[in-house]
């Protein structure tokens, strides 16, 4: 087990991002989405990144538990799920930008904070393992 305070508070930011995903398909997966400003289709692409961002969580998870305990497969599958949220951010903000939907009146600021915070732990997990 790490004594090291950089890779607990690490650890506990994948952790917490996890479970943020998790309850967001959670919360998603449960809602009315007859929503008239989206885009045509938009259901069916968020409906895509269910099973990767599972997947994504995972790793993390594991990551972070891994780190803790001081396995180097830890920072090995950080880089990894670093990866997958830098792909997966930068999807959505591909995708938000081209359908305005970081407008103030299509959630835009919700839709910010979930693709800055995807791409600013991506860096995060990058510049320390790497």
């Amino acid at each position: 087990m790490t004594v090291d305070g950089a890779t607990w508070v690490i650890a506990g930011l994948q952790v917490a991002t996890a479970l943020g995903i998790v309850a967001y398909w959670q919360w998603w997966l449960r809602s009315d989405h007859d929503i008239p400003w989206w885009p045509p289709a938009y259901e069916a692409h968020e409906r895509a990144f269910v099973l990767p961002d599972h997947v994504c969580a995972l790793v993390l998870t594991v990551s972070a538990f891994l780190s803790v305990s001081g396995s180097a497969a830890g920072g090995q599958l950080a880089l990894i799920a670093a990866g997958m949220m830098l792909f997966l951010g930068l999807i959505d903000l591909a995708y938000f930008v081209r359908h305005k939907m970081f407008a103030r009146e299509h959630d835009g600021v919700g839709n910010a904070l979930i693709v800055g915070w995807m791409l600013f732990l991506s860096v995060v997990l990058a510049i320390r393992f790497v």
